[in-house]
């Protein structure tokens, strides 16, 4: 197509576009072929490539006749508030693992005491905790990746990410095969005596062996990084330019409380329509499109919005909004959810309304994220030793907190305990175990801190500057086939 006859179709969509919202027009600044327009990205502060995310400094919100101002977050100052959020969320992760141990659901070792008890607050969390995760490292990625070149950006996502999968799956998660395998009956034996056979791929055990179980999350996480470090740039420049524009005339009109608490939804519901009735979660990389499809996706929105003031200030307009709607579908749901199968499945009495029920679910998971991202600007953008110390302890946790409920949870259910005392004894060797290995093997010896993703000490490097921080999450990997079916839309992870 020659220039005259690219500037005509550019004239006629932008006469299209005008018919339909002037505004939005205006905001596109379409030119033709000979004045190409590429915006500038302008490096605003500094960031930890950890989730200190910073955004611009406010200005004030219009509503209706009221100017509101937006909470003290500037893209010249640590963001506290994912960071505090990051923390929460693993913390949620790590007794929601726990709680594994004692559902109905299968996992890898299960209480004497286990029943379904427990089960509505599992379902209250599950849609969203993995998803608040990706979408705080999409973030983290974007402000990672704004400091330095694709290949600088992929090259330190795969080394950083890369020591704690290796490292966890040969090591740390050998034992959660193990006791799987020795409470089914599958193997006999020591674990010195397991692991060699564990480490080869060809052994014919029913689970696969070996595995990454908790850590797939950062086998996606990644993944889904070197995706994107080759359009970091040309993403950074588009929402500093025509998307930044796009996205005020989406979320910055009277619009846009419905804007923020909808549209991210969208794909997702396309999602659990199109996909997720063909590709049940797997967790196994190759075959698990439709998780893919969700966990990328909101990857993407937060590493798209990472810096978009417009969309942070429709999410504090929101607050009140999202929240009260994830009450009101928790209300709602956790009823359906408990009694799902004989309610929607199989003939049930309220089988049509089964979509819908899933749809509620789909929104639900964003509208949860959505407030908390809202309240967490209000009530946590500020720092503490605690989150100091968390903040980089945290990683180290999430890689051993699973081995550690899978092995206490094996021998304290037979030891004839109450079911109180043993969720106590669980509980502690759990969160007691992450903390002494951390404080007394990783923190203290240099050449441990790389296979658990923690930063070297200040002026003290090791073969190795710094390990990952702003990479997150999670859990469980796969059901083997004599599973219990879990209800619609429940992961052990």
């Amino acid at each position: 197509m020659n220039g005259m006859g690219l500037d005509r179709l550019l004239r006629g969509f932008r006469h299209f576009i005008s018919a339909i919202h002037p505004k939005l027009a205006d905001m596109l600044a379409l030119r033709p072929a000979s004045g190409t327009l590429v915006p500038t990205m302008v490096r605003l502060g500094s960031i930890s490539e950890f989730t200190g995310v910073q955004v611009r400094p406010a200005e004030p919100i219009l509503i209706g006749s009221l100017m509101t101002d937006m909470p003290d977050t500037h893209f010249d100052r640590r963001r506290y508030d994912l960071d505090w959020l990051r923390v929460i969320a693993f913390a949620i992760l790590i007794f929601y693992h726990i709680g594994m141990f004692y559902v109905t659901w299968d996992w890898h070792v299960k209480s004497v005491h286990a029943g379904p008890y427990a089960e509505w607050a599992m379902r209250v969390v599950n849609p969203w905790r993995l998803s608040l995760l990706f979408f705080i490292s999409g973030v983290a990625a974007r402000f990672a990746a704004d400091k330095m070149t694709a290949g600088t950006f992929a090259r330190k996502r795969l080394r950083r990410l890369g020591i704690p999968i290796l490292f966890g799956m040969a090591v740390i998660v050998a034992p959660q095969s193990y006791f799987e395998l020795v409470e089914s009956g599958e193997f006999v034996g020591g674990f010195a005596r397991f692991w060699p056979q564990y480490l080869d791929p060809a052994s014919s055990f029913s689970v696969t062996t070996p595995t990454w179980n908790h850590l797939w999350y950062v086998v996606y996480l990644l993944v889904y990084c070197l995706m994107v470090a080759p359009f970091a740039g040309v993403i950074a420049r588009l929402m500093a330019g025509n998307g930044e524009a796009i996205t005020k005339v989406i979320f910055s009109g009277r619009l846009a409380i419905v804007a923020v608490a909808l549209l991210p939804a969208l794909p997702h519901l396309v999602y659990r329509t199109v996909l997720d009735p063909l590709f049940p979660t797997t967790h196994d990389l190759t075959s698990d499109w439709a998780n893919h499809a969700h966990s990328f996706t909101i990857f993407l929105t937060g590493f798209f919005l990472a810096k978009d003031r417009s969309f942070w200030q429709a999410i504090d307009r929101a607050r009140y909004v999202t929240a009260g709607a994830s009450l009101i579908l928790i209300v709602f749901l956790t009823p359906l959810w408990a009694d799902f199968e004989a309610l929607f499945m199989d003939g049930g009495p309220y089988e049509t309304w089964i979509w819908p029920v899933r749809y509620a679910r789909v929104l639900y998971a964003w509208l949860v994220i959505a407030a908390l991202l809202g309240w967490g600007q209000r009530l946590l953008n500020r720092p503490s030793a605690a989150l100091s110390y968390m903040t980089v302890a945290i990683f180290p946790w999430y890689i051993l907190h699973q081995t550690l409920i899978v092995a206490a949870g094996y021998w304290l259910t037979r030891q004839d305990l109450s079911a109180p005392l043993e969720f106590i004894l669980v509980c502690t060797a759990t969160i007691g175990g992450c903390l002494i290995i951390h404080e007394v093997f990783i923190r203290r010896i240099g050449f441990v801190r790389p296979l658990f993703g923690v930063p070297s000490p200040p002026n003290k490097p090791t073969h190795i500057k710094a390990a990952v921080r702003d990479f997150e999450d999670t859990t469980d990997e796969r059901t083997p086939p004599h599973a219990n079916k879990k209800p619609d839309g429940v992961t052990s992870s």
